[in-house]
């Protein structure tokens, strides 16, 4: 008898300790990203967890989905309330920011005014947007890689570009070179993901570069198998259901352009030492290259642009890895065809449909998006550029990005696929 009331009282201690650590481990994770610890603690005249009746555990759940449904609602309903007060505060900071990194101090920042179009209705162009890219999802003789899978098939790695706020119900899908930076700087200020000097940031261009495109910074699905377990997929089903999804674009062939002049005509050493090199002994036959792109640059070697779309072209480069996600296909950051986006924005369009974006989700008061960069690669240079690219090339090239242009609407550049 002893014994078993032993056994009986070690069970029971176990069973309060593991239910005290997962009380602990709930809060950890954060008011911010779930809110899970005010459903947990709060008593309850039954003693159970709502949703549970006694006997049941994890895995007898009725409905998982409603389950964590009813606690992400519970979720929201706070953090609109919290939303609510902050709005209340103005943007302050300088207007203008101190430009340290190279790229920006290039580029440069264009602060003079943008009169927003009215007649663009914003509206009615989301509509298109939108109707365009279900139109070739669903469209069975439009075929391109990845496009039947379903959410459920696309691995957790491929979920890097999906950044969460759980202060505003919102997921961005950032795309590189298209806005990127200054997107992932007003989701920091809306999610309050980055503090300084122990204060949230309020104005997107205060905060340094180096910390924008720091992967620690921001909560993307990728990690939420790292804080959810197997209850990550449930719930990201259910904040693609209830958050508001966004995503930027531009013309895939511009977007390459600007690829390559940020990567390979600046100095950037991660770049020149994982791709430049390669590119420039398999493509242009060089060999006993400099170690440091400052050497090879003033030793006048460079990646040229043919050289890039080689790169592009050549079937052995993803056989060693997937494509960088600067030159990434947009379908395969974004899946479009497997996320039901909301708003479709396009850097050809970023000042008007940025400030329409920051409209619909109600925190245009509290932020302002940041200006456009003065010499932002346009698609007028794009002849130019491809004027010295085979033709064959071009046309292979544009297959390969074909998705992107047909499912976002961009036109067919007959002008470089043609003699």
């Amino acid at each position: 008898m002893t014994k078993a009331r032993l056994l009986r009282l070690s069970v029971v201690l176990v069973s309060v300790f593991m239910i005290l650590l997962i009380i602990v481990y709930w809060d950890n994770v954060g008011t911010a990203h779930f809110y899970l610890h005010t459903s947990f603690s709060r008593p309850h005249s039954s003693g159970a967890i709502p949703g549970i009746t006694a006997g049941e555990d994890w895995e007898a759940l009725p409905d998982v989905d409603e389950f964590l449904e009813k606690l992400l609602s519970s979720s929201l309903k706070q953090n609109s309330s919290i939303s609510r007060k902050t709005e209340q505060l103005l943007v302050q900071g300088s207007g203008k920011p101190v430009v340290s990194n190279l790229e920006e101090n290039v580029r440069g920042y264009d602060w003079s005014t943008h009169n927003a179009r009215n007649s663009l209705d914003q509206e009615k162009l989301q509509i298109e947007r939108q109707r365009t890219l279900q139109e070739f999802c669903a469209n069975s003789s439009f075929t391109f890689p990845t496009k039947e899978r379903s959410f459920d098939d696309i691995p957790n790695y491929e979920l890097n570009h999906l950044i969460v706020d759980d202060r505003h119900g919102i997921i961005y899908c950032y795309v590189p070179k298209v806005a990127c930076t200054n997107w992932k700087r007003v989701m920091i200020v809306l999610s309050e993901s980055l503090l300084d000097q122990g204060v949230p940031y309020r104005n997107p261009l205060d905060i340094p570069r180096e910390h924008v495109h720091n992967t620690s910074t921001h909560l993307t699905f990728n990690k939420f198998w790292r804080r959810y377990g197997k209850f990550s997929r449930h719930l990201m089903k259910i904040k693609l259901k209830k958050y508001t999804k966004f995503l930027f674009v531009r013309d895939p062939f511009v977007r390459l352009i600007s690829a390559f002049r940020s990567k390979f005509e600046l100095e950037n050493e991660e770049f020149y030492r994982r791709f430049a090199i390669p590119m420039l002994k398999l493509y242009s036959n060089h060999t006993n290259l400099p170690t440091s792109v400052s050497e090879a640059f003033g030793a006048g070697f460079k990646v040229s642009f043919s050289d890039f779309i080689q790169y592009l072209l050549d079937p052995r480069t993803e056989k060693i890895a997937p494509f960088n996600e600067h030159w990434r296909q947009v379908y395969r950051l974004c899946h479009p065809c497997q996320i039901n986006y909301d708003f479709i924005g396009k850097l050809e369009t970023l000042d008007e449909d940025a400030a329409y974006l920051l409209q619909l989700l109600k925190v245009d008061r509290l932020l302002r998006f940041p200006p456009s960069y003065r010499n932002r690669t346009a698609s007028s240079w794009e002849d130019d550029w491809f004027a010295k690219i085979p033709l064959a090339w071009r046309q292979q090239l544009y297959k390969l990005y074909e998705a992107d242009f047909v499912l976002f609407g961009y036109p067919k550049p007959e002008n470089l696929l043609k003699d």
